[in-house]
């Protein structure tokens, strides 16, 4: 599926405009930092998808409701686009069972634009943890 996520040409790609996609790593970091609802080990941000590692502190289905409520409502004014949907109602999501899941889940996310053809190494993508911007990660 991530295949063809990173490989569709048509459909919504607004999430690879740099303002859309600064607003929703904007948006991760203020969940995590001012909000408190979540610890942000992991993201990236996608042409049409976003994947995210985080140890939530609340329920997840809140943290996913108001993080696309928000994005959604911010975007679609970006974009000139209000009242419309932005984001799928579905998610997937998984639990991260040991520290070796928990790695070869941040390099998964982490390479994703690598995979792509978006970057030639994580560090050179702007939306991504891979960039260097975030803080170390705590196992």
């Amino acid at each position: 599926m991530d295949t063809l996520l990173d490989q569709a040409t048509t459909g919504p790609l607004y999430l690879r405009r740099p303002e859309i996609a600064t607003l929703m790593v904007d948006a991760l970091r203020h969940g995590e930092k001012q909000m408190f609802k979540y610890d942000l080990h992991a993201y990236v941000v996608m042409s049409n998808h976003v994947h995210l590692l985080i140890t939530p502190r609340e329920p997840l289905s809140k943290i996913t409701h108001s993080l696309k409520r928000f994005t959604a409502r911010k975007a679609n004014e970006l974009l000139g686009l209000t009242g419309q949907p932005f984001w799928q109602d579905e998610s997937y999501d998984h639990l991260v069972r040991n520290a070796e899941g928990f790695e070869r889940i941040v390099h998964y996310i982490e390479n994703n634009p690598v995979r792509a053809g978006l970057a030639k190494n994580p560090a050179d993508f702007l939306w991504s943890s891979g960039a260097g911007l975030q803080p170390a990660r705590d196992l």
